[in-house]
C-alpha cells in the first residue's frame, strides 16, 4: 500500500533498560527484529527515527532506513511527527502506522490488522488490544486496559484507557497494545495539542486523543506481543526468540 508509512521511534536514554533498541536477541539488535516484523507486514516504507546515531547506523547496516530526530521529545508520537516530515517530504502517505521499538515479538499480521479501522471515515486513529487472559494482569496497573463499545466483530469504539482493572462487572477485559495508526492529518493535530487532564493523571497519551473527541478504534488480536522493558522482559524474549516465536 504506498500510501502507508511504518515509523519506529527509538532513543537509547531508556531509564529501566539502558540502550534498549541495541540490545541482542538471538544474535540481532532489538530494533532490527522489529524493522524486520514491520517490514514482514508488506504495507509500505518502515522507517526508524532515531535521536542516536548509533541506532540509525545500526538499521542501515541491516539494510534498514533511519531518520534523524531532535533528542528533547517526551514523546513516541512526537519523534514519528518529526521524523515524517524527513521520511515522507512529499506527503504521499496518508496513513501513518507508530509501531514501538520494545516489541520484538510483534506479529506482522497483527500490524496489518490494525489499521483496517481507517477505512471507516469516522475514525480517526486505529490501535490494537487482546482480551486479559491472566487473572494477574486484571490488577496490574502496568497492563493498561481499552474499555470499549462493540462496533463489529472483533471491534471496539474506545470510551477510555486506563492502569486500573475496568470496567467492572461480567466480561471480558482488554490488554492495550501500544501500536497507533493515523491518518495524517490526525497525528499532525495530535502532536499539536497540550497534554490533557487524564492524560497527565494516568499517564497515557492516547487520552489525550479521546479527550479532544477523537474516535479511536480498537482492533481485537490473539495474543499480546511481549513488551521489553527489564532485564527479565529481555530475558523472556531471549528465550522466545531462540524457540523460533
Amino acid at each position: 500500500m504506498a500510501d502507508v508509512l511504518i515509523l519506529i521511534p527509538a532513543r537509547l536514554a531508556s531509564t529501566r533498560l539502558p540502550g534498549k533498541p541495541l540490545l541482542d536477541i538471538a544474535g540481532e539488535p532489538m530494533i532490527v527484529h522489529v524493522m524486520r516484523r514491520a517490514q514482514a507486514a508488506r504495507l509500505g516504507a518502515v522507517v526508524v527515527a532515531t535521536d542516536s546515531e548509533v541506532i540509525a547506523a545500526c538499521v542501515e547496516k541491516a539494510g534498514g532506513r533511519a531518520v534523524m530526530t531532535r533528542a528533547d521529545h517526551i514523546c513516541g508520537t512526537d519523534r514519528v511527527c518529526e521524523a515524517l516530515a524527513s521520511a515522507d517530504p512529499s506527503g504521499e502517505c496518508d496513513i501513518i502506522v507508530n509501531v514501538q521499538c520494545d516489541l520484538p515479538t510483534l506479529l506482522p499480521a497483527d500490524i496489518r490488522a490494525a489499521i483496517g479501522p481507517l477505512a471507516d471515515p469516522c475514525v480517526e486513529i486505529a490501535t490494537l488490544a487482546a482480551e486479559i487472559i491472566r487473572l494477574e494482569e486484571r490488577a496490574d496497573p502496568n497492563v493498561v486496559k481499552v474499555v470499549g463499545t462493540p462496533v463489529g466483530p472483533k471491534r471496539l469504539r474506545a470510551l477510555y484507557f486506563t492502569r486500573a482493572t475496568a470496567p467492572s462487572g461480567e466480561g471480558p477485559l482488554y490488554h492495550h497494545i501500544g501500536l497507533y495508526a493515523f491518518h495524517r492529518r490526525v497525528l499532525e493535530r495530535f502532536v499539536g495539542l497540550s497534554p490533557s487532564v487524564l492524560e497527565r493523571r494516568e499517564k497515557l497519551e492516547q487520552l489525550r486523543a479521546l479527550e479532544a473527541g477523537m474516535r479511536v478504534d480498537v482492533t481485537i488480536v490473539d495474543s499480546v506481543p511481549l513488551g521489553v522493558d527489564t532485564p527479565d522482559d529481555l530475558a523472556r524474549a531471549r528465550k522466545l526468540m531462540a524457540s523460533g516465536r
